[in-house]
């Protein structure tokens, strides 16, 4: 059977420079004075750059901050590479350190090397310390970068993916006692919204705090969280609004929930991207906040 080659991405100067923070400049000088990077180029002269390359200048990139030479990196082999950042990974470094291994680690698929940084970070700071001084940065950036197309969405899947299962590990093993004088919390994203590390991080620390909390999960009719009152009585809905609905569209979708469940001692608690700028509407029943901070201290 015929094996068809690898498909590489190709990555532009500038793409290596927003991924890796190294200027422009500095890639042009290190590649022609130590040949650590063998770009293609276009028929007009332009550098085109492979996956591999963006993987070799973030270790290079890394490993120059941690106070190796230029000139004693280029003549390491990969093997000896991953070695020396394996062992720095947990290193009391600054957080363009850990970025630098994090993307590292998505750009390899590399789940032990993502593990080998969160998972002692979490051991020192804690869960919720690692999620906002850690992971949200580091997912920020890379929601830039995806939006112009510097990652493949494979990469940023992997990356959310496994993200996804340290949070849901840590929320199943809360030992904190429910307190039964507090309101449930049902946790959920609406309709056609798919970003739920926050949501579930959000869960992590009402569980913390004490609350019973049931996670609906992603893209939740309307029409459900009906039901959900139909079964449990009054509780507290909360959701982060990131892509969707759109600005535009909040008020109406404010204005259905109120429909589907006034005269009940529900209430709606929302923050997110999308929800910033908006005020709470006039009603009993829903209250919007700025930031997660901000909703978390109305609990």
């Amino acid at each position: 059977m015929e094996h068809k080659p690898m498909m590489t991405q190709e990555f532009s100067i500038k793409d290596l420079e927003n991924f890796s923070g190294v200027k422009a400049h500095t890639i042009r000088i290190w590649e022609q004075r130590y040949g650590i990077l063998r770009p293609e180029r276009t028929d007009t002269n332009i550098r085109k750059y492979s996956d591999r390359d963006l993987k070799v200048l973030l270790n290079i990139s890394l490993l120059n901050s941690l106070g190796y030479k230029i000139s004693a990196i280029a003549k390491m082999t990969d093997d000896q590479i991953r070695e020396v950042i394996n062992k720095h990974a947990t290193d009391q470094q600054g957080q363009e350190h850990y970025a630098h291994i994090l993307k590292l680690a998505m750009l390899n698929y590399d789940d032990e090397l993502f593990s080998n940084v969160f998972d002692p970070y979490v051991q020192q700071k804690g869960l919720e310390a690692s999620f906002r001084e850690l992971l949200m940065p580091f997912l920020q950036q890379i929601g830039m970068l995806w939006q112009t197309d510097s990652i493949c969405p494979a990469q940023e899947h992997f990356v959310s993916a496994l993200i996804r299962q340290k949070l849901l590990f840590h929320i199943e093993n809360v030992k904190t006692p429910i307190d039964r004088t507090k309101k449930t919390v049902v946790l959920y994203l609406p309709e056609l919204e798919i970003h739920e590390l926050s949501i579930l991080m959000l869960q992590y620390i009402m569980k913390l705090r004490g609350y019973k909390t049931i996670m609906l999960g992603a893209s939740v009719p309307a029409d459900d969280l009906k039901q959900v009152y139909q079964r449990l009585g009054a509780v507290d809905f909360v959701s982060i609004f990131t892509t969707h609905p759109s600005t535009v569209l909040i008020p109406d979708y404010m204005k259905r929930l109120i429909r589907l469940l006034q005269d009940t001692d529900c209430h709606f608690h929302f923050t997110g991207y999308n929800v910033q700028g908006i005020k709470s509407p006039d009603s009993l029943y829903i209250s919007t906040y700025p930031s997660v901070d901000d909703l978390l201290k109305a609990f």
